[in-house]
């Protein structure tokens, strides 16, 4: 029993003390976007499609291979789907193979806060948008590029602005 309560505790300790990290990490990047924004579960569900709503406010996935933009090689920048801050340009974007859209690097400006995430029995690195907290996908360290990093974003979480010229 005393294990057990020990165990609890150190639980507890861990889960405090991420959440006052990241609420520090997030009251940084507010200071450093345009503007936070902040809206209700209602205003959420209001804006966003449901698939959109469980992806980006949820934390759910896309089904690997499926996404509209994981075999995308127009020229562009694709933007948060929920709030449309500019994460990534196609220069950034890779095929991986891994069934997901993947970059090697994000725009500069701190557009996006990254999370310890210990869900589903892993320890990995959630990506969230700064601006409007929208789940984006995970950063891992296994990318072929000269940055070593593979940013794995769902295609529901992002749009996609081309650059090529209209007729």
């Amino acid at each position: 029993m005393q294990r057990f309560v020990f165990i609890v505790t150190i639980a507890l300790f861990a889960a405090c003390t991420g959440n006052s990290q990241n609420r520090v990490e997030k009251e940084k990047i507010a200071k450093d976007t345009a503007k936070v924004i902040q809206r209700t579960d209602a205003e959420w569900r209001s804006i966003l499609t449901s698939e959109q709503y469980h992806v980006l406010r949820e934390k759910g996935t896309d089904a690997p291979y499926m996404g509209k933009y994981y075999l995308n090689h127009e020229k562009g920048v694709y933007t948060c789907a929920g709030c449309g801050a500019e994460l990534f340009t196609s220069d950034m974007k890779f095929d991986s193979e891994c069934g997901w859209p993947s970059f090697d690097k994000e725009l500069a400006g701190d557009k996006i806060l990254k999370i310890e995430d210990t869900s589903h029995g892993m320890i990995r690195t959630e990506i969230v948008c700064a601006r409007c907290g929208a789940h984006l996908g995970h950063l891992f360290d296994d990318g072929p590029t000269l940055t070593g990093k593979r940013y794995c974003v769902n295609s529901t979480s992002l749009n996609f602005e081309s650059t090529k010229k209209k007729k």
